[in-house]
């Protein structure tokens, strides 16, 4: 792995340090933003709401508690399945096996036809398991393929390809739902997996040794343990997550009824979403890779800080905005604001964790997110039942951004820094 690294110093592509192994790991990101972007976000989203359901206040509660469901058995599962990871050096083998997974669950998804609502439940639950689970050890995969001087601008260059990815993916959607919305389905699902397949062919993982006989869940469940009585001496890794906790759960939501907002608010139709989050996905690309660069400069938490701000103008301007056309400016800047914190946040946790424990911490940040995921969606659906207001739901959405801002404003990058590179040292003391 050392001289994949120092290849990646020697081969640039617009200032990032180029490799096959960080050509392959940000290819996995090209081949499941087609889930995440058409899925969940923009058409499986609607169609579920609207068609399955045909209900629009009851389908979003479904739809949001089947986005908090999914989350939620990510969350339990991640920390032990992150530290097994470690343990046997098997984060690709992990990798591949939950990305199949959602692969083989949204191929199902065209057997969902209106009034199949638990079906359609059950079967994107699983395929949402499966996309969020992979991602845990893919995230774990970053400071494997690059140093820490360089990942910010790595990590961006790996969103910037995946927006490319959910752009054309969305372009390939907007061509079938013309013939058969539920075409989409498996044309995402084989997206997927196709280019998912080009990742693990050029990902190449350390290698290490790894101990016949033993029980991996016992080994994953000790070393989870050990991990959270250790943790605690990683003091300013522990406030990052506790805000990543709370500030992506406003992400999640907003990613989880974009689609539904547009719909219910402006009168939009699936073709429109899907031209909407083609030019969302386009300023996407642009803030990933323009962030990835800032933050190598100025550091991960004055980034993240000043995308959590755009987020707090987007929802504003998502609540007063009047007009299609204005909400298309709002999707604009939406756009930059995701792929910017999504980005440097992953950063971020690779910056303040130890190299040793990459996927067992990766699990605690999916257990945090996704904990967190599973209340912003149900609170906004639930909220969205209950009430006539299209907008009161946005009001739950700028609050979690905000407090999760100010938490983040409470840790010491530098001092995160230097514990995560001494964990030896703490945890022998």
């Amino acid at each position: 792995m050392k001289q994949a690294n120092a290849s990646a110093t020697q081969r640039r592509f617009l200032g990032v340090p180029m490799s096959r192994d960080i050509l392959g790991w940000a290819l996995y990101d090209f081949a499941n933003s087609a889930f995440v972007t058409v899925i969940v976000t923009v058409v499986y989203s609607r169609y579920y709401q609207s068609e399955v359901v045909g209900d629009a206040q009851l389908g979003s509660a479904l739809w949001g508690r089947a986005v908090s469901l999914s989350m939620l058995l990510v969350g339990l599962a991640a920390p032990v399945l992150g530290a097994i990871a470690d343990y046997t050096h098997s984060k690709k083998r992990a990798m591949v096996f939950f990305c199949y997974l959602s692969v083989l669950f949204t191929l199902l998804l065209w057997f969902v036809r209106p009034g199949d609502i638990w079906l359609g439940f059950g079967l994107f639950v699983v395929a949402n398991f499966g996309f969020n689970a992979g991602n845990v050890f893919y995230n774990a995969f970053l400071p494997d393929i690059t140093t820490r001087r360089q990942m910010g601008r790595v990590s961006g260059f790996g969103w910037s390809l995946g927006y490319v990815g959910g752009l054309l993916a969305l372009v390939m959607a907007l061509g079938l739902v013309r013939e058969d919305v539920r075409l989409v389905f498996p044309a995402v699902g084989a997206f997927f997996g196709v280019f998912a397949t080009i990742t693990f062919v050029l990902l190449r993982e350390k290698k290490g040794e790894r101990s016949g006989g033993v029980n991996y869940l016992r080994i994953g469940f000790t070393r989870m343990r050990d991990s959270l009585r250790h943790i605690r001496r990683l003091r300013e890794l522990v406030r990052f997550l506790l805000s990543y906790l709370i500030y992506n759960d406003g992400i999640t939501t907003v990613i989880a009824f974009a689609a539904i907002y547009g719909g219910k608010r402006f009168g939009m139709k699936l073709d429109d979403l899907i031209i909407y989050f083609i030019i969302a996905n386009l300023s996407s690309i642009v803030g990933a890779f323009v962030f990835g660069h800032v933050l190598d400069r100025i550091g991960a938490r004055r980034t993240i800080t000043i995308t959590l701000f755009i987020w707090t103008v987007v929802v504003l301007w998502a609540f007063f905005c009047r007009s299609i056309t204005e909400y298309y400016f709002v999707g604009v800047l939406a756009g930059i604001a995701i792929g910017a914190s999504q980005s440097s946040s992953r950063t971020m946790l690779a910056l303040l964790t130890p190299s040793c424990k990459m996927s067992e911490f990766f699990g605690f940040y999916a257990f945090s997110g996704k904990m967190a995921a599973v209340v912003g969606p149900l609170i906004y659906g639930e909220i969205d039942r209950l009430t006539v207001s299209d907008r009161l739901p946005l009001l739950s959405v700028l609050v979690f951004i905000i407090v999760g801002g100010l938490l983040l404003q409470t840790v010491n990058e530098r001092k995160g820094r230097l514990a995560a590179e001494g964990w030896e040292e703490l945890v022998d003391s």
